[in-house]
């Protein structure tokens, strides 16, 4: 029996992916190019993922990444 592949994401996950382009914005406009954000956060991956679940804003989530 095949399994079932289920490209869609839940709504948990999709909010959790427009947070951290939220915060890619931010560390662009603090300097960082498109590629550093994007390899800072996805190396950072489970850091980001427990401030977001924490509530931070991204604003607040690329402050500490600069600090």
């Amino acid at each position: 029996m095949a399994k079932k592949h289920d490209d869609e994401l839940d709504d948990e996950t999709l909010a959790l992916l427009a947070w951290c382009m939220e915060v890619e914005t931010h560390l662009v406009a603090a300097g960082a190019t498109t590629e550093e954000a994007q390899d800072h956060i996805e190396e950072q991956a489970e850091w980001y993922t427990d401030m977001f679940y924490d509530g931070l804003t991204p604003a607040e989530a690329a402050k500490q990444a600069l600090a």
